[in-house]
């Protein structure tokens, strides 16, 4: 048997450190057992997908050196490698599934079923609805199918019993049947769900096994039932333990920048960045904490791995760049790095523009562009203290800001104009007033280029980086402020 492992990420937003976490690991056993590796794209999502996220995805991959045998951009025996390509092959396996009896069609509407949640849970039973629970009247059944109402496909699951799984991490994991809903295979607008395409994709890929973070285990008794379904051996799962922040919550952007792009963008060397993710719940038998992919795929052991939620440290993060830089880099390295990184015709070709029309000589270059080559401004809390703003709402205009942001889709200035357009109108403030504390947030400076110019060519990560940072430095948002910001901003 040739061991195939397999990444599958969803281009809807910026590369995620835990994917590039999950892609290693994978990359690792396969190579130990002299395997292959496979790149899917599950953007079954057609609203939040977008090609750019995509091309994202492959380019930060790329640049840890994690590279695959088979996928979206590679080819392989068993494309297409993205999922909207892949429609009539998860139609045709949810029609078998029907006709075998194993999943039904749902008229439920989103309302009946938020009454049904609300019936149980004042019960106090478990909220995971069944088969038995959404089903119709027969005659409404009719009804509905004969008037074309939307319907979704789900799967039959038992009500009772336990659903025994084995882990090679965790050895044998029990999931009780009550707590597992009829899971959703088939929107009704026909895209599948993540489990559907999931195990369909597997399987015809030949994924033999299935690396992937622990908060898929409550849905592995899904799976498991669909693979009985259909006939199929299931690949062996391990479930890896999921990448902390240092307070031992789950590692999220609230409380740690979690996009590769930002750690590029910071000036981190990839091998450096590859080694920690290595060192994430994993050790070399010698235990030394530095060493190259190479010497992680001669040496790996998926037993090595730890449960205990491994800490993603910043700090442990940066002290290990700053070894590599010393210990790796000649001059020369280190100068092609730098231009690499930054100093190269096409990231300086987008600055130029910006600086000319503001420079009477050359040494007022860096002065005016220096933000374009650093990491977080050294900015304080009295750095906004000449504007005509009170502190709370600095916050909420930059925490708003932020939140805006996570919803662009294309990093282009007519569109982050746009979103600032909107929140000055929200604040009631003119376009200067909104943007002075944003200028500051983002540059650093009260005096610099243009600030939207200047987001567009720092990109996504490093701006809402900048904007969180200045959040911070202004006290940061307390648990109870969050709530009450989170209610103001979804009346915007």
């Amino acid at each position: 048997m040739t061991v195939r492992t397999r990444i599958a990420p969803s281009p809807t937003g910026d590369p995620h450190v835990g994917t590039a976490y999950i892609a290693l690991f994978n990359l690792c056993f396969a190579r130990q057992h002299g395997g292959q590796f496979v790149l899917r794209i599950e953007d079954t999502d057609r609203q939040r997908s977008t090609p750019e996220s995509e091309q994202m995805i492959l380019d930060s991959l790329r640049w840890l050196g994690l590279d695959w045998d088979e996928g979206p951009d590679v080819g392989g025996p068993h494309g297409p490698y993205r999922q909207s390509e892949r429609g009539d092959i998860y139609a045709e396996h949810a029609q078998q599934l029907l006709e075998r009896g194993h999943a039904f069609k749902c008229y439920r509407t989103s309302e009946e079923l938020d009454a049904l949640r609300d019936e149980r849970k004042a019960a106090g039973l478990h909220l995971a609805l069944k088969p038995q629970d959404l089903a119709l009247d027969p005659e409404e059944q009719r009804r509905r199918e004969a008037e074309g109402y939307p319907y979704v496909i789900r799967m039959n699951v038992p009500s009772e019993g336990v659903c025994e799984v084995d882990d090679m991490l965790r050895g044998r994991i029990e999931v009780d049947w009550a707590q597992v809903d009829a899971q959703i295979l088939m929107k009704s607008d026909g895209m599948p769900t993540y489990h559907l395409a999931n195990v369909v994709d597997d399987h015809l890929m030949g994924i033999t096994h299935v690396l992937r973070g622990e908060e898929w285990i409550n849905s592995a008794p899904k799976h498991k039932l669909l693979y009985e379904y259909f006939g199929w051996s299931m690949p062996q799962l391990c479930h890896m333990p999921l990448l902390r922040n240092p307070d031992k919550s789950k590692l999220s952007k609230r409380k740690n920048p979690t996009s590769i792009n930002y750690y590029r963008r910071m000036g981190f060397l990839p091998q450096a960045v590859t080694n920690y993710l290595g060192r994430m719940g994993w050790s070399m038998p010698d235990e030394r904490e530095k060493f190259s992919l190479d010497d992680m795929m001669a040496h790996f052991d998926i037993q090595r791995v730890s449960l205990g939620g491994p800490v993603f440290d910043l700090d442990k993060l940066t002290w290990l760049n700053g070894v590599y830089i010393r210990e790796d880099l000649d001059d020369a390295a280190l100068l092609k790095a730098l231009r690499d990184w930054a100093f190269n015709e096409a990231y300086i070709g987008q600055i130029l523009p910006q600086i000319r029309p503001r420079i009477s000589t050359l040494s007022d270059a860096m002065p005016l562009a220096g933000h374009f080559f650093a990491g977080l401004p050294d900015v304080r809390e009295d750095s906004f203290a000449d504007l005509d703003l009170e502190r709370d709402t600095l916050v909420a205009l930059l925490q708003f800001l932020v939140w805006r942001l996570e919803t662009v889709t294309r990093w282009e200035k007519e569109e982050l104009l746009a979103q600032v357009k909107l929140l000055a109108e929200h604040f009631e403030l003119k376009m200067k007033a909104f943007l002075a504390p944003v200028f500051i947030a983002v540059t650093g400076s009260a005096h610099s280029t243009s600030v939207l110019d200047a987001m567009a060519i720092l990109g996504s990560d490093m701006t809402r980086a900048r904007l969180r940072h200045a959040i911070e430095v202004l006290g940061g948002v307390s648990k109870k402020q969050a709530k009450r910001l989170e209610k103001q901003y979804r009346e915007l």
